[in-house]
């Protein structure tokens, strides 16, 4: 029998007529090898007749190495695990639920890289174990070269924005743990144990330019060059009355398609009717009112020579489809209102607008907490309630947004959209970071509205693709008068 010299791991192989029977880390280990080899309890492994001992005898065994390699296996396991929960939390929710083929593609490669990450954990445990496995350390390289990777790559996307959030603790750490085990392993020439190296880092190599690509399509090129395209309807009929009714119905045709490629959700929507009276002008006094007066501040886009004194009056205001629901590729939605209209009214015209404000579904996603109203005049809605005196009215939609890449949501402070809605105003929403779960509960929504940065609110406007939309028509009312009579 022959004992060899320990290792650079303190692991000593066993040979019997040239035949490798084991190795062992102490002479406990040694004698349990010979146990099962059905060699007495008792043999003196001392005897230079039986035992032939290389690189020092049967008191040599470096137990100083020992804690130092069960260490490095744990510090190994726990990054590795810790990597391999940061890839599936980013790639599950991807793989899932994003909405175009480049964004699933990412989130599956990044669950492929945590299962490559989960088999390097029992190959860190064997390439400082006993090395049954050849491929163990190419393994582990592997898996620690993806946590450098990924960790990296969220530092960076964190950089943009700078924000304090508990999660890039984790970035830290796994990057620096990342950074000490491909130090060790470079330490370790871990690379003369695999088989075909230069096939090995090619095969890195290309894995690591495919992800970078498909993250870049789908986080940057698909969703900027994707446009959205609507068609959109706002159309009076004829009217209808009897002699004996003080009333004319006039019916309004209001209707929406999404005839671009990308489904939205439908923020906060509206129809409004109104009617304008105005006076004639012989003067031609209605060029000079467009801008108003000294004091106002305001100016009008149109203006008419033989208009003056243009006056606007709400009759009716609704909501299209409603805050939340969806208007996917190509689908249409239509609504018909019949708008009530006194004989005797003195409008001049009859105006009617429909707009809404849309979401991207490629870049956010609304939770389910938006699709629920809070009615601000209501004092058991709590933080959402507001005195109708100081606040006006409202209907308030609220909840969180997440981006369509979980990579984004990982570095970025979690962001919420607020959207309201009255019948005697225009809607209003806008997107922005603040928390009410971290607000005193005494402050309103109006007041955490008004000290929003307006420049937070236009750039995640932007980056979420909000954008407004609208259409309007306008009739005579005195043509309509005259349709209802004949």
């Amino acid at each position: 029998m022959i004992v060899e010299p320990p290792d650079r791991r303190g692991l000593r192989r066993i040979t019997i007529h040239d035949k490798t029977v084991g190795s062992a880390w102490s002479l406990l280990e040694l004698r349990e090898v010979l146990r099962r080899l059905g060699y007495p309890d008792d043999m003196d492994v001392d005897d230079r007749g039986c035992v032939h001992w290389r690189g020092g005898d049967s008191s040599v065994w470096p137990d100083d190495r020992g804690w130092r390699r069960r260490v490095v296996i744990a510090v190994m396991v726990v990054g590795l695990l810790g990597s391999l929960a940061l890839h599936a939390v980013i790639g599950w929710a991807d793989a899932l639920g994003a909405l175009t083929f480049a964004q699933r593609l990412v989130g599956v490669l990044f669950l492929l890289a945590g299962a490559v990450q989960g088999i390097s954990v029992p190959a860190a445990v064997d390439y400082w174990g006993r090395q049954q496995v050849r491929l163990s350390g190419a393994l582990v390289l592997l898996g620690v070269l993806m946590a450098l990777a990924t960790t990296s790559l969220l530092l960076f996307l964190w950089l943009q924005e700078r924000e304090l959030i508990p999660n890039v603790l984790a970035f830290l750490a796994l990057w620096l743990w990342s950074l000490w085990a491909l130090w060790t392993l470079i330490h370790e020439k871990v690379w003369r144990g695999i088989p075909h190296p230069r096939k090995f880092a090619a095969g890195v190599t290309f894995t690591a330019l495919l992800t970078a690509i498909s993250l870049g399509y789908s986080t940057i090129y698909q969703p900027i060059v994707a446009p959205w395209h609507f068609a959109l309807k706002s159309e009076f009929g004829t009217p209808q009355t009897d002699a004996d009714s003080p009333y004319i119905h006039v019916p309004l045709k209001l209707y929406a398609k999404n005839t671009g490629g990308i489904p939205v959700y439908l923020v906060v929507d509206d129809y409004t009717v109104s009617g304008s009276s105005a006076k004639f002008s012989a003067s031609g006094q209605g060029m000079k009112e467009w801008k108003g007066n000294e004091e106002g501040g305001w100016y009008s886009t149109e203006a008419e020579i033989f208009v003056s004194k243009v006056e606007g009056e709400i009759i009716g205001s609704g909501q299209f489809q409603g805050p939340g629901t969806t208007l996917d590729a190509g689908e249409e939605f239509t609504m018909e209102k019949v708008i009530t209209l006194p004989k005797g009214a003195k409008y001049e015209t009859l105006n009617a607008i429909l707009r809404f404000a849309v979401l991207r579904q490629d870049r956010g996603k609304l939770s389910e907490e938006f699709n629920y109203p809070k009615l601000s005049w209501m004092k058991s809605e709590g933080r959402y309630y507001c005195p109708p005196k100081n606040c006006g009215e409202h209907v308030i939609h609220h909840g969180r947004v997440r981006y369509n890449n979980n990579l984004i949501n990982m570095t970025r402070k979690p962001r919420y959209v607020a959207a309201f809605w009255s019948p005697e105003e225009e809607p209003d929403v806008f997107i922005s970071s603040f928390n009410f779960k971290k607000k005193k509960k005494t402050e309103s929504i109006y007041d955490i509205y008004g000290a929003l940065d307006s420049k937070e609110v236009e750039r995640e406007a932007e980056r979420y693709g909000l954008s407004w939309v609208w259409v309007n028509s306008a009739v005579s009312v005195k043509g309509l008068l005259k349709q209802a009579q004949s």
